[in-house]
């Protein structure tokens, strides 16, 4: 008997020990934490406030932007875009272009070779030597008619011939000079079955549709050139609210795919016409800050939203609220001594979000000096 009671007692104290021990080392975590929970408040020590850098703020008001939201890309005047053409067919002889690079207004761009070209420059002499003849005989008609020793019918026959050589002459003329070749260099008698093509603007190469040896037409678009000196925005606006869209209105938008960051813009033009397909109206936009279109593409699309007015609403920081499930919550100031600081948690409805704050709906069930912890809050809440 003496022996069970014994072992009822033994048994008692090993599992007082073991419970002490967890207790000892559930307080030992909680002190390292410095982080105590005392009936859902929450005991923060000042270390801890202080190494996690944590802040303290009240409910402000803020301005919430009212905005319309739409679509569009990164694009260019048409102006700064130029798609080059060869205005005759040929074989490519030479381009040393890559998509990218760089180049100048008049810089060589490729060159077109052709049987042909040197016929049309054959016919262009022969057509400058009919000129010399026929101008004579035109003047020879001429003189003879005012005398009346000619018929009018032999004059009006010089006259024709002249006149019709004259317009060929000119347009064989214009021709050559379409293509880059030099008139007066070809009655010199530099023919050349080559053609040399020049870039008409300067920019940068975003098509290349060529390779040597390729057969082109006058309709093949060899190559595009933009010129990303003048990038703007080019937004779709549904029609129910582009009446909301004023000129010097502010643009924010980010480009989805590259997860940038929101861009500042302002509304430059609002179109007067309406879509017959999707119903909206164009809206260009400008670039606050000239820097921020250096790394966009054209091209690139974009989600945009144009502020059209504002309205004050009571806010927090975004980073004082935090979300468990589908409630959100702030961590309100219950008190402060000389050990750390003591917050209750508190559940919030939230509202739109901008530049960094969070309107909470119902801040009238807050005092106006009530505190809240503006910074570090999310792993107090989430423990």
């Amino acid at each position: 008997m003496k022996i069970y009671i014994l072992n009822i007692y033994f048994i008692i104290s090993v599992g007082f020990i073991f419970f002490s021990c967890g207790n000892s080392e559930r307080e030992s975590d909680e002190k390292a934490n410095n982080v105590l929970r005392k009936d859902e408040v929450i005991q923060v020590s000042l270390q801890q406030f202080e190494n996690s850098e944590m802040k303290l703020g009240k409910i402000q008001e803020k301005e919430f932007p009212l905005s319309v939201e739409a679509t569009g890309i990164i694009d260019v005047p048409p102006e700064n875009k130029a798609v080059i053409n060869s205005y005759t067919s040929g074989y490519v002889k030479e381009t040393k272009l890559l998509i990218g690079d760089k180049v100048k207004k008049g810089q060589f761009l490729v060159s077109l070779e052709n049987p042909d070209y040197i016929q049309m420059q054959q016919d262009y002499l022969d057509a400058m030597e009919q000129m010399k003849y026929l101008k004579s005989e035109y003047d020879r008609q001429e003189k003879l008619m005012a005398e009346n020793i000619t018929s009018e019918k032999n004059f009006l026959k010089a006259e024709s011939d002249y006149k019709r050589n004259r317009s060929r002459y000119s347009a064989l003329r214009k021709k050559l000079q379409m293509l880059n070749l030099d008139p007066e260099a070809v009655e010199n008698g530099a023919i050349s079955s080559v053609i040399r093509i020049y870039a008409p603007i300067s920019g940068n190469i975003t098509e290349l549709n060529i390779k040597n040896g390729m057969y082109v037409t006058a309709s093949t678009a060899l190559m595009q050139i933009v010129d990303r000196d003048h990038v703007h925005i080019e937004l779709d606006v549904f029609e129910k609210d582009v009446m909301k869209i004023k000129k010097g209105q502010e643009i924010r938008f980010l480009i989805p795919e590259a997860q940038s960051d929101t861009i500042k813009g302002i509304v430059h033009l609002v179109g007067n016409s309406i879509s017959d397909q999707k119903r909206t109206v164009k809206v260009h936009g400008h670039f606050m800050d000239n820097e921020d279109q250096k790394d966009l593409a054209t091209g690139m699309f974009v989600q945009a939203y144009v502020i059209t007015k504002s309205k004050k609403e009571k806010a927090l920081p975004e980073i004082s609220i935090v979300s468990l499930e589908e409630d959100d919550y702030v961590l309100v100031l219950e008190g402060k001594n000389d050990s750390g600081f003591s917050f209750r948690r508190e559940k919030v409805t939230v509202g739109d979000s901008f530049d960094g704050f969070t309107v909470i709906k119902n801040s009238s069930d807050f005092n106006e000096n009530d505190q809240f912890l503006t910074k570090g809050s999310f792993p107090l809440i989430t423990e």
